[in-house]
This record gives C-alpha cells, sequence and structure tokens, in this order.
C-alpha cells in the first residue's frame, strides 16, 4: 500500500519539476568542460577563466536570499517559469557572442535564474509533498541532478569538438527552454498539508524576520549545511588534482577515477529518500557526513590508480547516502506559510560552503603542501557530523497509525 501512494505523491510533480530540473541540469552539464576551454579561446588570462565559470556560482549564491524573498510575493509558479526562461535565455546568448565581458554577464544571469528556479521548487515541494514522504521527494530531486550531470560532460564536449562552442551552447540553452514548456503547460494546483495556510494568504517574511525566528535553526543546522557543502565541493577539487600531481595520473585516469564515483554516487537516491523517511533524517545525514570526513582522511594512503579509485568509490558512497539530505533538512525546517525567505537564506549558506570548500583546498595547498589539504575537508566533514548528530534536533516526524492506517 505505501509504495503506490509514494508513487501518487511523486507522479504529478513530474511536469513542473522533474522534468524541468533533468532538462535544465543536462544542459547545465554540457558547459562543464567546454565553458572554461571557449573563455581560454577568446584570449584572457587564466583568472579570468576561472572567473567566467565561477561567475554562476556566484550569481546563484548572492541572488539566493533576494530570490527566497521574492518568492513570498510572486506565485512558485511564475517564479519557476521566470528562473528558468533566464537560464535558457542567457545560455542561448552565449552562442552569438565571442565577447568575453557579455559571457562573464551572461554566466551571472544563468545563476540568478537558477537560484530562483531552485528555490521556487523547493517551495512547491514543501507545500505539495507531506512531510512523511518528503525525503524521497527531494532525494529524487538530487538524484535527478546526479544522472543529468553524469552523461551531459561528454556530449557538450564532443559536441563542441565536432562542430563549434557556440553550437553547444545552443543545445544546452533549447534543453533548459524545452523544460519550459510542460510548465507553461500545467498550473500548480497543490494539495497543502492539513494544518498549513497557501502561501498568498500569509504577509511576506522579511530577511531580518526569518533571522529573529529561526536563528537557532540557521546557527546549527545551517552551519552544518556550510561545511557537508563544503567537503562535497571540496572532494570534486581534491581529487583530481591529487592524482594529477602527487599520484601523477593522467587525464584519462583521473577521469575514471571521477566517473566511477560519480556512477556509484547517482544510484543511491533512492535508498536514501527511504532511509530518511522511514527512520529519520540523522540516519542519512550524519553517517554521508562521517564517511565524507574519513574518505578524506585516508585520501594520502592512496599511492596509485587503484588507491585512488578505491578512495573515489568510497568518496561516491557517502555522498550518495546523503542524496537530497541537505535539501530534505532545509525543507522540513521552512515554514509551511511561506517557505521562500527561509529556503533563500538556507541555500546561501549551502552555496557559500559550496565556494569555500574548492578554495579551502587551493589555500591550504599553496600555504602547507597538497598533502595537507585532504585533511582539512576531513575535519569539516567530521564537524558537520557531529553537529547533524548533537546539535540538530530530529525532523522527521512518524505518521500517526490511524493516518497510516488509513492511506
Amino acid at each position: 500500500m505505501r509504495i503506490p501512494h509514494v508513487l501518487q505523491t511523486l507522479r504529478p510533480l513530474i511536469p513542473g519539476v522533474y522534468l524541468p530540473a533533468f532538462l535544465m541540469f543536462f544542459g547545465v552539464g554540457m558547459l562543464t568542460p567546454t565553458l572554461p576551454l571557449f573563455a581560454a579561446e577568446l584570449g584572457v588570462n587564466y583568472t579570468l577563466v576561472t572567473l567566467a565559470v565561477a561567475v554562476t556560482g556566484l550569481g546563484t549564491l548572492l541572488w539566493n536570499v533576494p530570490a527566497g524573498l521574492l518568492q513570498a510575493r510572486w506565485s512558485e509558479h511564475r517564479s519557476a517559469i521566470v528562473g528558468l526562461l533566464a537560464v535558457a535565455a542567457a545560455t542561448l546568448a552565449m552562442g552569438f557572442t565571442r565577447d568575453y565581458a557579455l559571457v562573464v554577464v551572461f554566466r551571472a544571469l544563468a545563476g540568478i535564474g537558477m537560484a530562483t528556479w531552485t528555490i521556487s521548487r523547493m517551495s512547491h515541494l514543501v507545500a505539495a509533498v507531506p512531510q512523511h514522504h518528503r525525503g524521497r521527494a527531494m532525494s529524487l530531486f538530487g538524484g535527478i541532478m546526479r544522472i543529468s550531470l553524469f552523461p551531459s560532460p561528454a556530449i557538450g564536449g564532443a559536441l563542441a569538438e565536432l562542430v563549434s562552442y557556440e553550437a553547444c551552447f545552443l543545445v544546452a540553452g533549447l534543453f533548459a527552454a524545452v523544460g519550459v514548456l510542460p510548465m507553461l503547460l500545467m498550473r500548480n494546483r497543490v494539495e497543502r498539508p492539513l494544518g498549513s495556510v497557501p502561501a498568498r494568504h500569509v504577509a511576506p517574511s522579511s530577511l531580518w524576520a526569518v533571522l529573529r525566528e529561526h536563528w537557532r535553526d540557521l546557527a546549527t543546522a545551517g552551519t552544518g549545511h556550510v561545511l557537508a557543502s563544503a567537503v562535497r565541493a571540496g572532494r570534486q577539487v581534491i581529487i583530481p588534482i591529487y592524482g594529477a600531481f602527487v599520484l601523477g595520473l593522467d587525464a584519462a585516469e583521473i577521469g575514471v577515477v571521477v566517473s566511477a564515483s560519480a556512477a556509484i554516487d547517482m544510484t543511491l537516491f533512492p535508498v536514501a529518500g527511504y532511509v530518511m523517511d522511514r527512520y529519520g533524517r540523522k540516519f542519512t545525514n550524519v553517517p554521508s557526513m562521517f564517511m565524507l570526513g574519513a574518505s578524506m582522511a585516508v585520501l594520502p594512503l592512496a599511492q596509485d590508480f587503484v588507491g585512488l579509485i578505491v578512495v573515489g568509490l568510497f568518496a561516491g558512497v557517502a555522498n550518495g547516502w546523503g542524496s537530497g539530505a541537505m535539501l530534505t533538512l532545509g525543507s522540513d525546517l521552512a515554514p509551511r506559510e511561506s517557505p521562500g525567505p527561509f529556503l533563500g537564506v538556507w541555500q546561501f549558506m549551502g552555496n557559500t560552503g559550496m565556494t569555500g570548500g574548492p578554495l579551502i583546498v587551493g589555500v591550504v595547498a599553496d600555504a602547507a603542501g597538497l598533502d595537507l589539504a585532504p585533511f582539512y575537508l576531513a575535519a569539516a566533514g567530521f564537524a558537520s557530523g557531529l553537529i547533524f548528530l548533537f546539535l540538530v534536533r530530529e525532523t522527521h516526524r512518524v505518521r500517526e497509525k490511524p493516518a497510516a492506517a488509513s492511506a
């Protein structure tokens, strides 16, 4: 009886959440190998090349809070369409310019659109999905992102090589544009959980009100979120760099390691979602962070290609076990009546960690040597796990027996 009920909850989310997510992130993944090469071809230095890549994340980071506040004034449906249209338009525009300044502007606009779209979809999931199914809904959301980002870099690189960079950008933009179509053809008619109030009947929350009312959750769970995002993003940098500059592996060998880690990572989201909903959120986020910390701590023990694959697989299992964990925790902590502003702050904290994780690797490697950088990420993982274990309350509420029986 439970499985059909879960599918009944998730099926209506396909056209408005899951299908657009797959199409958008597929297009984003196509730019992963091509954007830095395209920027370098424009004749700028390495700093400006990395800026062209990083400005998307910076735009997302800085727009998270405004997007959350905007969510309290716009409908979730309108915010999602506007955000995805911004991503599509900015990516398509890349196919018609070779001006570096415009490239940076378009990538920043894409980051703003991604922030607007993501927070609108998270707000929609808070309203549309009962709390006892939220773990599976959020883990599926994160799993779709992982699946779409797995083949798309290779496809984007091949298209750029066989045709042109501009063709790659146009196709990537079309993927995002196609994602808008099912959203234009449907309306967000949401069965809200009992006791919740439609967002349009609630006065918009200010940033100060969010910080004042939820400071404890943001100080504890938010700090854990920052550290978790830092070690997750940092591992994607440290493993390839360590393999190249410490173990002397070539690009093909490192690609195998990264692909193997990603492959096992993206297969675990159904298990993670089930565990979150069946046993509680701590059963995923705590083990995930401890395992991620341990994978970084043992990275210096890798002596060759096989050793690095083992570490990469371990890190993939650790990250996959936490699929959707931060999305679910943030959704649980967000107020039902007006979740957008809180989710904006929550996403801002997560993106801060994602930006800071790779920076930690670079700063420590330059100052103390590449061999020590994994231990800083390990410390972030262990600290995050301890915070979630001891300082963050369990947000999963077990369903009452009558309700379970009637379902």
